[in-house]
């Protein structure tokens, strides 16, 4: 598939899309913060910010796939206890906010924070995740970032591949130990990207 053009943002629109494939990518690891998947997708759905993603779209301008980021400014996955406490009640966030909590990757200094990064099922092995990684690249440089900073965990070696592909250097593990049973891997490997004048 080479027909498809990387845009940024999505519409209000394509918010269900955008959580239904957010979902079906992590749903695994984020299935006993966020779920049951009805109340995930809504969630998804209610703080996805487009202003933090890249699209890849056919010629029609359909949703093929989204890669976000996170920034000192927002994440295309963020929302709040407010936004936890609208779809889960008071008691359901205050301890799905805790757990997740232990998942948050804190910001470094000329560093872009990669938020995930999915496609519809047509378009895997179709080389659009490679575009959209090529994208956050180009964008983590011209918003003056030196690096783009990722994590994947050990139950994703085909993502993992991809990284490595793209230049991505295997840095940190984090272990979770015991808390591997609740959220289903037992690590999570801390990967790099330094950023060149002409990265691809």
């Amino acid at each position: 598939m080479t027909d498809f053009r990387i845009t940024p943002g999505f519409s209000n629109a394509e918010r269900t899309l955008a959580a239904e494939l957010y979902w079906e990518a992590f749903g695994n690891k984020l299935a006993l913060g966020l779920g049951p998947e009805s109340k995930a997708k809504a969630f998804l759905a209610r703080v996805a910010n487009p202003d933090f993603a890249l699209c890849a779209r056919d010629d029609d301008g359909a949703l093929l796939g989204i890669a976000g980021f996170k920034t000192s400014e927002g994440a295309l996955i963020g929302g709040g206890f407010a936004d936890l406490s609208a779809i889960y009640g008071t008691f359901g966030a205050a301890w799905r906010g805790l757990l997740l909590s232990l998942l948050e990757r804190d910001l470094q200094g000329g560093s872009l924070l990669m938020d995930g990064i999915f496609t519809t099922q047509a378009a895997r092995g179709k080389g659009v995740g490679t575009a959209l990684l090529r994208a956050i690249k180009q964008d983590a440089m011209a918003r003056g970032c030196s690096e783009v900073r990722l994590d994947v965990i050990d139950t994703n070696p085909r993502a993992r591949a991809l990284y490595e592909r793209e230049g991505f250097v295997a840095g940190k593990v984090q272990r979770l130990g015991p808390l591997k049973y609740l959220f289903g891997f037992s690590s999570a490997t801390e990967m790099r990207a330094t950023l060149q004048p002409h990265s691809r």
